[in-house]
């Protein structure tokens, strides 16, 4: 049974080995696309770079989906806010409250 499994997925990727053999001359048509003809080695650092250009795009949009997700004001507190957590917590008095809630009402 094994036996037969691995002449099975022989006889069944021969003919698919033997198309992907380039023969004799097979620099005579296009050649190897990335270093030995075609464009030669400029062709090769153009796909390098364009991949790269693909990374960082994605990466750069997932980065600004990110960081702009939550109404735009996340992280960043209201300096109102802010007073009025000092106050509840007796850090200022309400003389001090109120003369800086109207400084920053301005």
């Amino acid at each position: 049974m094994r036996q037969a499994a691995i002449w099975t997925t022989i006889g069944l990727a021969a003919p698919t080995l033997a198309a992907a053999d380039p023969g004799e001359n097979w620099q005579g048509g296009y050649g190897h696309m990335m270093w030995g003809g075609g464009y030669g080695m400029f062709g090769g650092l153009m796909m390098i770079l364009f991949w790269g250009i693909i990374i960082a795009l994605i990466v750069f949009a997932v980065k600004w989906f990110t960081d702009n997700q939550g109404g735009g004001n996340r992280g960043k507190r209201d300096a109102l806010e802010i007073l009025r957590e000092r106050f509840a917590s007796g850090e200022i008095d309400e003389e001090e409250f109120d003369r800086r809630r109207k400084a920053l009402e301005k």
